[in-house]
């Protein structure tokens, strides 16, 4: 049975999830077996730490904001990477998601020699931590209103401005979502 969740689609948090730290994220999936449970990579949260403080290798070829983004509450302390590459090889240090919505994105590998891949990137992003769901955990939150399940463009995971991303994502879907969009940030407010 097919529990509607895939490598290469978005986990967008609705405007019921509280949790501060998924409140108003937009998350990768990068890994998902039913059994085993599922990984992802919160794509919206920049933090001030920079690339070359804790990868200095690595910090040259970061696009965008040359931050370190925090990738979820799980491993804080450890690093990994998104990538982008041309063509339809799996150069060493690179593996592709294998997720139609994000053609050739991929995960890096961090101990490799940036100079393996140098001259093949077109993005690159780096990660402190992911978020994780047991088997069976993430269906439970979908189920119970916590995510929207939407389809990822390549450009998502290398937002320009990243802290614009949820609206956006949801302004693209259309109809409710893209009225949800428009949620204030503090409903109270209003």
């Amino acid at each position: 049975m097919d529990d509607g969740i895939r490598v290469g689609l978005l986990l967008v948090a609705t405007p019921q999830l509280d949790d501060p730290n998924f409140r108003r994220t937009v998350v990768l999936v990068v890994e998902h077996d039913r059994e085993g449970g599922t990984l992802g990579v919160v794509l919206n949260r920049p933090t001030e730490v920079p690339v070359d403080r804790i990868l200095e290798p690595w910090a040259e070829l970061v696009t965008g904001p040359p931050l370190v983004f925090q990738g979820g509450p799980v491993a804080l302390d450890s690093a990994l990477a998104l990538a982008r590459l041309p063509g339809d090889d799996e150069p060493l240090g690179w593996r592709g998601l294998e997720a139609a919505e994000v053609a050739r994105v991929g995960l890096v590998d961090l101990d490799a020699p940036p100079s393996l891949l140098a001259g093949d990137l077109l993005q690159l992003r780096v990660f402190a931590g992911y978020a994780g769901w047991s088997a069976g955990q993430l269906r439970t939150e979908v189920e119970e209103g916590a995510w929207y399940l939407v389809p990822a463009e390549p450009g998502d995971v290398f937002a320009a401005d990243p802290e614009r991303l949820w609206p956006e994502v949801l302004r693209r879907q259309g109809g409710d979502l893209a009225f949800v969009s428009t949620f204030p940030d503090d409903p109270t407010l209003n």
